[in-house]
């Protein structure tokens, strides 16, 4: 899990923390200035650091599938949703995104899926306004540690449920071993027949 961790959220030595964590004084935050995006970073798309720096190990982003569940609390139904990275599906008033999956390599001990979600939502702020798209969650949230990081809102939770992806062996390393043995198992049992 802290290997999962460090590909996801990055590695911050404790030096460097403590001093962004002293810098969260009741100093008062500057103004954001609004400001063009340099155009070595135009192109890039938002998600995982590893996937930058070419590092990603495994199925490619693009072709992962995570399987989100929802939960509708005013009437109590759960809906699965299957979705890709990049894209974004609507139910009702409600919209999720994905922008990544990911779960641990094969010999990590726990084992952990999680996915980068972002969950809107169209409501009313007042009964006088128009109802309006707002983000409610944007972050990872992880299958074996729900409490890590939720969706709260009054209405809606969105949990992971499965990230199909695959590492390098794995196809290969479990086909093998199945179809030699169910092989042997044929041919054995055809010479008996026999």
């Amino acid at each position: 899990m802290v290997s999962l961790y460090r590909r996801v959220c990055g590695f911050l030595p404790p030096v460097l923390l403590s001093g962004a964590l002293a810098a969260c004084g009741g100093a008062p935050e500057p103004a954001p200035a609004e400001t063009e995006v340099p155009e070595a970073i135009a192109g890039m798309q938002a998600g995982p650091a590893q996937a930058a720096q070419g590092q990603e190990l495994g199925t490619p982003n693009k072709d992962r599938v995570a399987t989100l569940g929802i939960l509708n609390k005013r009437n109590n139904l759960t809906q699965d949703i299957t979705i890709k990275p990049g894209e974004s599906k609507r139910l009702g008033n409600l919209v999720v995104k994905l922008a990544s999956c990911e779960k641990s390599l094969p010999w990590e001990r726990p084992q952990e899926e999680g996915a980068f979600v972002q969950v809107f939502v169209e409501e009313r702020a007042s009964v006088e306004e128009k109802p309006a798209w707002h983000k409610v969650f944007s972050g990872w949230l992880f299958k074996n540690s729900p409490a890590l990081n939720v969706v709260e809102h009054p209405v809606y939770d969105v949990w992971v449920k499965n990230c199909a992806m695959n590492f390098p062996g794995e196809e290969d390393g479990s086909a093998s071993p199945a179809s030699s043995s169910s092989a042997a198992n044929a041919s054995g049992s055809g010479s008996a027949a026999g």
